[in-house]
């Protein structure tokens, strides 16, 4: 299938692979895009086109997009976000700091703070993914004269998911009822004991330790355990290892995320596409359970679309979101003589970039590493390595990189 537009690059109704051969060697048509593959027609036509309906399973990790008209699918794709950027900025937020206090100490001052921000302001992690959501909807109507779009939007009632009998007022009772805070609770539900060694160490002085680090796994509770301070210390020297029972309890990040950007992206979408609708997720799986399609986020979206029974594609695009710039001058790490090593590579390494798109040994793979020397780390998508030092020489490039890697899989 090859997408078309026409001379004043408005998306028409996708064509079959031989009729865009025979446009493109007789000049009737131009390339504009290899994937997927789109065409610009050279001559005035008749600008006929059928209802498409795209649906769209949102989410915090994965998107799940298809675009369907009443008999075929003619879009597919498996959209991978990102979720580096709660460690990132913390990251930034840690060097700043000590650069800040570094050489003298400064009052804290409050005017660039959440309150003092604009009306409708929204976490970076949580800005970011609603912007990709936003993204593809609008490189879907690009290709595909989209006539509505269906989004499933998702309510998590969390306090259900921890207690399944919670009804009433308990909802106004929580498990940190009757404690001043985190710490007082978290004690007291470990019984004051410490969760390592049991008490054998003797040692009476009590702290609160975090499973996952904290600019990642924050300060719940189900992130939190008690431990004496030898074994607390012992810890962080290497020389103690907590028992391997010890895990996080269940983490409510992602059904977070999605009680706050559903109705921000729903309200974004309608301000810029006029058929904008929402569906709801137990929708979704009574219609795929219904007409008994398995599992996926690209075949969610196609029941979202309305049309479940639609002829598959054959194949799904599946796109990787990565960060586009890495604005760190210099390594963290100090080596000797107080010298910083650069942590930013140059531009361009022997003509190619990170992430470029490149053919090697007739195989589609990406640059995931680079070498001044003129040998890169090659590998696909899903991670298989097809060479860890492969010379530039042998790399043929298919296209720059972008914001996401794509890349062509069967259904």
């Amino acid at each position: 299938m090859v997408y078309v537009s026409n001379i004043e690059g408005k998306p028409l109704m996708p064509c079959k692979e031989a009729k865009a051969r025979h446009l493109l060697k007789d000049g009737k048509a131009i390339v504009v895009r290899k994937e997927p593959f789109t065409i610009r027609l050279l001559f005035e036509v008749d600008n006929v086109t059928q209802e498409v309906a795209l649906g769209i399973d949102a989410g915090s990790k994965h998107i799940g997009v298809s675009a369907t008209t009443g008999r075929k699918e003619l879009y597919a794709a498996d959209v991978e976000l990102r979720n580096d950027i709660v460690d990132l900025i913390s990251t930034r937020r840690k060097y700043r700091r000590t650069r800040r206090n570094r050489l003298r100490y400064r009052k804290p001052r409050f005017n660039n703070r959440v309150h003092s921000k604009h009306k409708g302001w929204l976490a970076p992690s949580i800005e970011q993914k609603i912007n990709c959501h936003l993204k593809i909807v609008e490189d879907v109507h690009k290709i595909l004269p989209v006539s509505k779009v269906i989004v499933e939007v998702a309510s998590f009632d969390i306090q259900k998911i921890k207690n399944p009998n919670i009804e009433g007022k308990e909802y106004q009772q929580g498990e940190q009822l009757g404690f001043w805070n985190v710490r007082e609770y978290v004690l007291f539900r470990d019984d004051h004991t410490c969760q390592c060694c049991k008490g054998k160490s003797k040692d009476s002085i009590l702290n609160v330790h975090h499973i996952e680090s904290r600019k990642i796994g924050g300060n719940s509770p189900n992130n939190l355990i008690a431990l004496c301070e030898t074994c607390h210390r012992g810890y962080h020297k290497g020389t103690v290892k907590l028992p391997k029972n010890i895990k996080r309890g269940m983490s409510f990040r992602d059904a977070t995320f999605m009680g706050i950007m559903r109705w921000t992206f729903c309200e974004r979408l309608r301000a810029i596409y006029p058929n904008v609708s929402i569906t709801y997720g137990y929708i979704t799986k009574n219609t795929r359970i219904e007409n008994n399609l398995p599992k996926d986020h690209y075949i969610d979206a196609r029941c979202i679309s309305g049309n479940p029974l639609a002829e598959p594609l054959g194949y799904v695009w599946y796109m990787r979101k990565v960060r586009r710039h890495n604005r760190q001058i210099h390594k963290a790490k100090i080596l000797k003589g107080g010298v910083k090593k650069l942590n930013q590579a140059p531009y361009l390494v022997k003509g190619f970039r990170l992430f470029d798109k490149v053919k090697l040994d007739n195989k589609s793979c990406f640059i995931f590493g680079r070498r001044s020397s003129g040998s890169f780390d090659i590998r696909t998508l899903s991670g298989e390595v097809i060479s860890r030092c492969a010379n530039s020489k042998k790399l043929e490039l298919i296209s720059k990189r972008n914001g996401y890697l794509s890349e062509r899989r069967n259904a």
